[in-house]
């Protein structure tokens, strides 16, 4: 017996959410089949777009998803969002309209952890509602499979036809409410998943934000102030004063050192180039406080990996310019080995501060992207001039007509 074909779209940010589509493609086939429907052979497109998700809100982008699947002629699609999502004091994980055959997910409330595992098992159950339909009779028939592969595979681990993914997501402290609209306003869509927000789900939400945002990816925008601190610290090296210091400060003066330079250059970082979001910029408080810390973490944790990469540099510095003989002419003790780590570290700390003070990164652009007030201010702009474009590409047909 021939298999019938169901092609589902995923459809990411750029990005992270990218990355995660391109592993998805290759897993999700043989999962579909074990998990929801086996006489059909899934096919797993995936594309990006940078416009999707231009309006903070789960209507537009399930709007955005509808029109992306009947153009792509997918028979399901799922949208894989960067953005967090609110109803009220509820943040959306989920949602799903079996009708249209659309879903979102809210990637930023899976948190930093088990990303894959929790996508995964969300995948196969927002399928399963469009699939066998999200009423009480389709659940529980939807139940009797699931129950019958429950546990056979360690990938995925479904245990309720009525959970988005299993009861550790976000445990005992908030479990994962399944709600269906009960007013007009919610139309658009069967089934919503939400978890209160507050406390924890707070820091998990934030844990989401900086892991999309990819700290790391921004490291190469530092390159110019890494090469003018390294300059400033190799010439401070060949001079006493930093061997001295490395005699007298005690290791917690260190650390505080290592902290103050540090935070100076995230801050410093923040406000050359603009990237705290005011009330003109985000009207919702509690969201324009979670898009501001999500943007000092994210760059206090890639300052944290350039400090880390130039102390490595001073340290192959100072054992290549200061011998062993000048430092124990300075020093009122016996030099050792640990010296010449105190002296790269305090060289790190000075050169970070010198290095940051009047320097902007090399690629702005970068620096930016990984905000999430700017981005959407990107697309939102570039949506705008999207649709102005189809505005105009639509009235010159219309006077095209009128002519003939």
């Amino acid at each position: 017996m021939s298999k019938t074909t169901r092609y589902i779209g995923l459809i990411t940010a750029p990005g992270y959410p990218n990355e995660i589509g391109a592993k998805l493609q290759e897993e999700l086939p043989s999962l579909l089949a074990y998990y929801v429907k086996e006489r059909i052979e899934w096919k797993i497109n995936y594309i990006e777009d940078p416009l999707l998700g231009g309006d903070a809100k789960s209507k537009e982008i399930l709007e955005a998803t509808k029109r992306m699947r009947e153009e792509k002629e997918w028979d399901y699609a799922i949208c894989l969002t960067d953005l967090p999502l609110f109803k009220e004091k509820r943040m959306i994980v989920a949602e799903v309209n079996e009708k249209e055959n659309i879903a979102l997910i809210s990637m930023p409330s899976f948190g930093s952890t088990l990303m894959m595992k929790r996508l995964r098992e969300s995948i196969m159950q927002l399928v399963n509602e469009m699939y066998y339909g999200s009423s009480e009779e389709s659940r529980e028939r939807s139940a009797s499979r699931i129950e019958s592969k429950r546990s056979k595979r360690k990938d995925v681990d479904l245990k309720d036809s009525r959970n988005l993914m299993t009861s550790r997501f976000f445990g005992w402290l908030s479990p994962l409410k399944r709600e269906t609209p009960s007013d007009n306003e919610d139309d658009y869509m069967n089934v919503r998943f939400t978890v209160a927000r507050r406390g924890i789900i707070s820091l998990r939400l934030l844990g989401g934000m900086v892991r999309a945002n990819r700290p790391w990816s921004l490291f190469p925008a530092f390159m110019k102030i890494m090469t003018i601190a390294f300059a400033t610290g190799s010439y401070a090296l060949v001079f006493p004063t930093l061997w001295l210091l490395s005699e007298y400060y005690s290791i917690p003066r260190m650390f505080l050192l290592t902290f103050f330079s540090i935070m100076a250059m995230t801050i410093w970082i923040i406000l050359i180039h603009h990237l705290w979001e005011r009330k003109r910029d985000q009207g919702n408080n509690y969201v324009r406080r979670l898009y501001n810390a999500t943007t000092f973490i994210t760059l206090f944790i890639t300052v944290c990996i350039y400090y880390v990469t130039l102390y490595c540099l001073f340290l192959v510095g100072v054992f290549v310019f200061i011998p062993t003989g000048m430092l124990d002419s300075q020093l009122s003790g016996e030099p050792g080995l640990v010296h010449y780590f105190l002296i790269a570290w305090i060289a790190t700390s000075v050169s970070t501060v010198i290095g940051a003070l009047g320097t902007a990164l090399e690629n702005e652009e970068v620096v930016l992207n990984a905000t999430y007030g700017y981005r959407q201010r990107q697309r939102h702009e570039q949506l705008k001039k999207e649709r102005e474009k189809e505005e105009e590409e639509k009235k010159d047909k219309e006077r095209g007509s009128f002519t003939k």
